[in-house]
């Protein structure tokens, strides 16, 4: 019955992500488009300099990549891969905090990042944590709801009524920062 409700709940969560996905205008990468990081939008702007590594920063609000051609593939996978840095330091720096206040939790689990098409995150049976990297593009309390969501399966794997009133204990408000999270869903998927 749970695997069932669970396996309900993902096809939902899957649904939902494909059909947001209808609506996205693909991105181009090119200077002028919007990209998001901790919840915040920030315009990509694209240098093309033979002289210099390919590279991105953060700075004063605008995504710099600086690349060696103008490609929009080769721009894509230089952001795509900052995004995954910054995702382990964002989560491990998150879970470290989050821990603190959780007890059940003997050993800081293990965290992977991977992009997934249809999760924020997942709980191995084991206990360790995967987490899509698109969620660092989230404001920190979706992130810290992702993060405590797989906790919580630390303690009970599936969705059941128990699952949920641990959910309620850690973070009260998780149903809106849930709704937050998959409402903004199609803009920050790439």
């Amino acid at each position: 019955l749970h695997l069932s409700i669970r396996r309900q709940r993902q096809m939902c969560i899957r649904d939902r992500f494909k059909t947001q996905r209808e609506y996205i205008t693909p991105r181009k990468f090119v200077s002028g488009e919007s990209h998001y990081y901790l919840g915040k939008q920030h315009m990509l702007k694209v240098l093309v300099d033979s002289e210099h590594n390919d590279h991105v920063k953060l700075l004063r609000g605008k995504f710099e990549v600086t690349t060696n051609e103008r490609s929009s593939e080769l721009v894509k996978n230089l952001l795509n891969k900052w995004y995954k840095i910054k995702a382990r330091t964002v989560f491990e720096r998150r879970l470290s905090e989050l821990l603190k206040q959780k007890l059940w939790v003997s050993n800081k689990p293990e965290i992977r990042i991977l992009s997934m098409k249809t999760q924020w995150g997942n709980c191995s049976a084991k206990g360790n944590l995967t987490l899509n990297p698109d969620l660092v593009k989230a404001p920190r309390e979706c992130i810290d709801y992702v993060i405590l969501h797989e906790l919580c399966h630390t303690a009970e794997h599936n969705h059941s009524k128990r699952f949920y009133r641990l959910m309620k204990q850690v973070m009260p408000n998780w149903e809106t920062i849930k709704e937050r999270l998959d409402s903004m869903a199609d803009r920050i998927i790439t």
